[in-house]
């Protein structure tokens, strides 16, 4: 079991890790974050526009299903989106340098971060 804290700290353990996130996608803000490279508060403000929509349209489709991850496959880095099983409204947010990092690994954590997470 982690915090907000330590679940986001042990993000940055990730090979290439920038920095992290957990976020509220109904208003965006942020609940706890780790690391540098970005402007935290703008990207979770636009990746929570991709979860919406994402969402959204699933429902428009009638897909009966859930979001494990969205990948965003920038020229030098990875971003992952991951929203909280446990925690509607809630997901975790990494950036990672692509040539320092391994996405099968990263995702694989963030599946574990996100199942120790306790809030």
């Amino acid at each position: 079991m982690a915090n907000i804290n330590q679940s986001v700290q042990n993000l940055l353990t990730l090979d290439g890790a920038q920095c992290a996130a957990l976020v509220d996608s109904s208003s965006g803000m942020i609940l706890g974050q780790a690391g540098s490279g970005l402007d935290l508060e703008i990207a979770a403000a636009g990746n929570t526009e991709v979860v919406r929509a994402k969402l959204k349209t699933m429902q428009s489709l009638a897909i009966d299903d859930v979001i494990e991850d969205i990948l965003i496959t920038l020229g030098k880095q990875y971003h992952i989106l991951r929203p909280l099983a446990k925690h509607e409204g809630l997901f975790l947010y990494v950036v990672l340098d692509k040539s320092k990092s391994n996405l099968a690994l990263a995702r694989r954590k963030v599946s574990d971060i996100e199942t120790a997470l306790e809030l």
